[in-house]
């Protein structure tokens, strides 16, 4: 899987020389078992036709391309026409003529020379040109090519396997294409070099077969997963004293003297002040050279994968809350993470639950009837859920005996309002916090009847430019979170991403980062999500995430708490979001803390977690800088700890071909272990 919506793309020499013919490829895309969507591809000769579409969760990419190939197939004419994720236009071209290769598309455009035509990775181009590029990489030298605008693409195998029985068996090549993106994504050819399946794209016709591609898949990923964790984490086998490093206490809201904190195994044991003289025998020591040591982060709206546990201990996430995935692959993945098989953050895990309909997300349990919901919370609650997280198309009838069975069985509620209620009907119906701050808003803004399972919940976000927070409506809405203890799980920072991010623009959140990361990756975040089809629209989606950081600063005021949360998986976001927070007035140390003690508190570990203490598990990060003081300092992290096994940011970005931002700290190994 990637985090792109849609997968970037090359082509490859096709073997077209001389010859002429048309074929027909057909796929489908799955998702969670269902069908979401389609891609036929018509291959006449030199010409290529693509039609692609999904619709999952009330939204999906829409493309039409076409495609001229020389005589040898290299690509001379493409161009894409179509919709992003959430509906955005695209216009895609490429082309290349006499000596010169030009492209225009949403987060870029260049020309450059080239004698021959050239590999370009689009930024909106359908999956299926991802097979023909694993071709042409095939055929490279050392499989690795450049590609338009920049870097380098490789192609590595992975394993063989025939799937299918008699006139349907198919043999397959499993391939990893690295270089595009911030993870490797998984290629499967057949044995004439034809794409068979992509992330959640398989050949139609072997849809029942697609579980062994899916099971394969997680197998590799674990497999990796597991290679890495061995790499990167740095376990000791005696105390461990780091010296010379502030505290930033989340009680007082205030970073320390310079002291010493002593760990042995899992928990802190000591925190001393600066002390001279010898190292004690059978210490290794830390050198923190003045840097701050701040309790582990915490994303509490997060839907982890293998790699995204390692980008958040990247970030010094060490504690996230899951807010919906495959049910069966998140418990195996939590022994996991609890035997120290891979690395991770502590995962602490909320039970996805939607309701059918067109619009339904592909995740956790879709029920069809209330009797069915109620089941679903019973397995949840079987399998050590802490909360079910209620989604768009849930009848709203069912929330109150749905929130009233898990508040028996000792679990709470979260998730967005349904489609058709309201913020303060799911309030009184029994939710223990709401999921984004703009499903929150959009029950001021929009009316009744008005239906937020499609893309209206976000682009319905541009008319809270024109509310009024001393609205009766809103008002109402805050006295009743004060009342009921209800939180909100704000993920500002993607309502920032969706309202603001523009073609061919840097998002203000992800410039800290993005000339670190690979080119495929760039130009994604180089794109807008939403239409501006009238002059004012940009000034009225400006206006509307104003209001967004107004209503954080009001409940923060109001007492109601905040729960930092990101919705994304590399990490980079959580830094953003204390940011917005800080933007928005809350200070510094306040957002620090709302992101540490009190998100341990609100999942009642606070005796365990959540602060540096003696007696506690050691879970925290030392960054450079003092973030009270410039919250962006949270972003200079050196080293994350999980229960006092040590993880060096620089190494793990290393292992995904990213450019570090800072060095792990000086390691003094106690007498006898190696560095």
């Amino acid at each position: 899987m990637t985090f792109r919506s849609i997968a970037l793309a090359g082509v490859a020499v096709l073997a077209l020389a001389g010859q002429a013919f048309a074929a027909t490829e057909r796929y489908v895309v799955i998702a969670n078992g269902e069908k979401v969507g389609h891609l036929t591809a018509e291959v006449d000769g030199t010409n290529v036709s693509i039609d692609y579409a999904v619709s999952n969760n009330g939204r999906g990419p829409k493309a039409k391309e076409n495609i001229t190939l020389s005589p040898d197939g290299r690509p001379v004419k493409w161009t894409i026409e179509g919709s992003s994720l959430f509906g955005n236009p695209v216009n895609e071209t490429f082309d290349w003529s006499a000596g010169t290769a030009k492209w225009v598309s949403a987060p870029d455009q260049g020309t450059v020379k080239a004698a021959q035509p050239i590999f370009y990775a689009p930024a909106d181009a359908s999956p299926w040109m991802d097979g023909q590029f694993a071709r042409a990489l095939l055929k490279a030298p050392n499989r690795t090519l450049p590609v338009l605008p920049s870097g380098t693409a490789r192609l590595d195998e992975l394993r063989k396997l025939t799937l299918g029985e008699g006139a349907k068996a198919v043999k397959l090549t499993v391939y990893e294409l690295s270089g595009l993106d911030l993870q490797p994504g998984i290629v499967v050819l057949d044995d004439k070099g034809e794409l068979f399946s992509l992330g959640g794209l398989v050949r139609e016709g072997y849809e029942e077969e697609f579980k062994v591609l899916q099971k394969m898949s997680q197998e590799l990923a674990l497999q990796s997963a597991k290679a890495a964790s061995a790499k990167l984490a740095h376990k000791f086998t005696g105390p461990v004293r780091i010296k010379n490093a502030r505290i930033f206490d989340p009680k007082a809201m205030k970073v320390g003297e310079l002291s010493e904190v002593v760990i042995y195994e899992d928990r802190v044991v000591s925190i001393e002040a600066a002390r001279t003289g010898p190292a004690i025998k059978g210490e290794t020591i830390i050198d923190a050279q003045g840097g701050v040591l701040v309790p582990g982060l915490h994303d509490m709206h997060h839907h982890a994968s293998l790699s995204s546990n390692l980008f958040n201990l990247a970030a010094g996430v060490t504690s996230i809350r899951d807010q919906g995935n495959d049910n069966d692959e998140l418990l195996a993945r939590i022994k996991m993470l609890e035997a120290g098989e891979i690395a991770g953050p502590r995962i602490v895990r909320n039970g996805f639950l939607e309701g059918r309909s067109p619009y339904s997300a592909r995740n956790g349990f879709i029920a069809d009837s209330l009797e069915d919901a109620l089941n679903d919370v019973r397995w949840y609650a079987d399998h050590g859920y802490w909360q079910i997280k209620i989604y768009n198309s849930f009848n709203p009838d069912w929330v109150a005996p749905v929130a009233a069975e898990a508040h028996r069985l000792g679990m709470g509620v979260s998730g967005h309002v349904p489609a058709f209620s309201s913020p303060d009907r799911v309030i009184k119906d029994g939710y223990n916090d709401i999921a984004h701050v703009n499903q929150l808003m959009l029950g001021w803004i929009l009316s009744p009847e008005e239906d937020t399972r499609t893309p209206l919940r976000l682009t319905g976000m541009a008319r809270g430019t024109d509310l009024d927070l001393k609205s009766p409506k809103v008002q109402a809405t805050v006295a009743l979170m004060q009342q009921k203890g209800v939180a909100l799980d704000t993920t500002a920072v993607i309502l920032e991403r969706l309202m603001l991010s523009r073609a061919g623009q840097v998002n203000a959140g992800d410039a800290p980062y993005l000339d670190h990361v690979p080119i495929g990756y760039q130009r994604y975040r180089k794109r807008g999500f939403v239409t501006l089809a009238h002059p004012h629209d940009d000034e009225r989606y400006q206006g509307g995430f104003e209001r967004v950081l107004e209503v954080l600063k009001l409940l923060d005021d109001k007492g109601v708490q905040l729960l930092p949360g990101t919705d994304d998986g590399t990490g980079f976001t959580l830094h953003r979001e204390l940011e917005l927070y800080v933007k928005a007035g809350i200070p510094a140390a306040k957002a620090l803390r709302l992101a540490t003690l009190d998100s341990e508190t609100y999942f009642g570990r606070d005796q365990q977690l959540g602060s540096i203490e003696r007696g506690k598990l050691a879970d925290f990060l030392l960054v450079s800088g003092d973030p009270t003081k410039d919250i962006s300092n949270i972003r200079n992290v050196r080293m994350t700890m999980v229960g006092g096994v040590a993880y060096y940011p620089s190494e793990i970005y290393q292992h995904f071909s990213i450019k570090p931002f800072a060095p792990p700290p000086p390691v003094t190994p106690a007498a006898g272990e190696a560095k």
